[in-house]
């Protein structure tokens, strides 16, 4: 049974960091991509990042160079580390695993199956 529980959004400044976390269990990271996605009101969830099976990440080109994806697999937690926020960043975020079925978003060669509940962040300027 995979759970995902992110903490860590809340409001920032234009230009100002905040750092998400992701606590999770039943992940294994060897076989099991996990991620960041958001949600505009409004708009369909988007891929934020990922990190892959073998430890690389890879991200979305309006988050790269501000965002970062990080994992400590002795705390079973994922980060998203976002610097720089602005406006266009101010969304609900989600923790996501990769699932063997009922996928229902991909990011690059990943299938996500298993989601938070998501954490809102709010960029004022």
């Amino acid at each position: 049974q995979v759970q995902l529980v992110e903490s860590g959004g809340g409001s920032v400044q234009s230009g100002g960091s905040l750092r998400l976390s992701c606590k999770h269990s039943g992940v294994t990271y060897s076989r099991h991509c996990m991620g960041w996605f958001r949600q505009h009101p409004g708009k369909e969830r988007e891929g934020v990042g990922i990190i892959n099976v073998d430890g690389s990440t890879d991200y979305a080109d309006s988050v790269k160079g501000r965002f970062t994806i990080s994992l400590d697999s002795a705390n079973n937690t994922l980060y998203l580390q976002m610097n720089d926020l602005n406006s266009a960043d101010s969304a609900m975020y989600y923790c996501t695993a990769e699932s063997l079925y009922d996928h229902t978003a991909y990011f690059r060669s990943c299938r996500f199956g298993y989601w938070g509940q998501g954490t809102q962040v709010t960029v004022s300027s």
